[in-house]
């Protein structure tokens, strides 16, 4: 669960954002932005966490009244390389935190370190993770919570969606670029799986008001509604306007978290009372807004 430790909202000294470059750390700079909150965006043209002298450069950069966000990963992990790439980077930076201790931390983390249940996760689930993208991001967690001495958040998100994402993953993502294009969208199997998909403004919002209350302890971003992706692919299909056929294709195993992943978010509404996430229908549309304004600009 989530405590606030400052009981009224108080704009962090600077926030020291590692992986700015990336989906999650671009879209929470941005929003720190609007706001005028003091921003360090590093990303890896600044500092590559493979380095050997990375966590020396980075102790450097950090103030004791910072708040630092640790984004950068390589995701999705899919191979024992990754994730030995990852452990290395998430080193450098608790190696960092260590020898420059700052005032806050949040860890960017993933629901994938939650095993697969019958029912709604909550922040109090079991962590056992069944892929290699969940193991890391689980060891990442521990890693923060066992050696950074500054009060430490983890916000978990669920499947996130936005016209920026580079990683063309299945789901929103894809099919919008697919629709876009023309190009038939193929599902797995009938699209029939159920997931909480996540705009990527609500997780940049919930971080900034983690950030603004100095809070500690888990939070699972996630809407509390569960779509198909086939419903994903027909919403998708009707903002593009385009004629694009929806097809279903063979599995080849499986559906993943047996075609069923809900989450009860009473724990953020508890932490956040005044934040509504934004509904899929809405969030489908401003991503498509924002991928025509980006190829029309060119």
């Amino acid at each position: 669960m989530l405590e606030h430790l400052n009981t009224l909202k108080r704009t962090p000294a600077r926030v020291v954002v590692m992986g700015a470059g990336g989906f999650v750390g671009g879209a929470l700079a941005a929003r720190l932005a609007r706001d005028g909150v003091p921003i360090l965006a590093l990303g890896r043209r600044e500092i590559d966490l493979l380095a050997e002298d990375a966590a020396e450069r980075l102790a450097a950069m950090l103030r004791p009244d910072d708040a630092f966000v640790a984004v950068s990963a390589l995701v999705p992990c899919r191979n024992s390389e990754m994730l030995v790439k990852n452990m290395i980077m998430a080193h450098a930076m608790v190696r960092a935190l260590v020898a420059s201790p700052v005032a806050h931390v949040i860890n960017i983390s993933s629901d994938a370190v939650y095993a697969d249940s019958s029912g709604p996760l909550t922040e109090s689930s079991c962590t056992a993770p069944g892929t290699l993208h969940g193991a890391m991001h689980l060891a990442r967690e521990v890693m923060f919570r066992v050696e950074v001495p500054a009060p430490l958040a983890i916000l978990r998100p669920s499947l996130l969606y936005g016209a920026r994402d580079p990683h063309n993953g299945y789901g929103p993502n894809r099919f919008r670029r697919q629709a876009q294009r023309g190009e038939d969208i193929v599902l797995f199997g009938e699209g029939g799986e159920r997931r909480d998909h996540v705009f990527i403004d609500d997780v940049a919002e919930i971080a900034a008001q983690m950030l603004l209350r100095r809070s500690k302890g888990e939070i699972n971003v996630a809407t509390g509604e569960v779509h198909s992706f086939r419903e994903i692919a027909e919403k998708v299909v009707r903002l593009a306007g385009k004629t694009v056929a929806i097809k279903g294709s063979p599995r080849s195993g499986p559906m993943p978290h047996n075609g069923y992943r809900p989450f009860e978010i009473t724990a953020c509404r508890n932490a956040f009372p005044d934040f509504r996430y934004t509904p899929l229908e809405d969030g489908l549309a401003r991503a498509q807004r924002e991928m025509q304004a980006k190829d029309h600009r060119g």
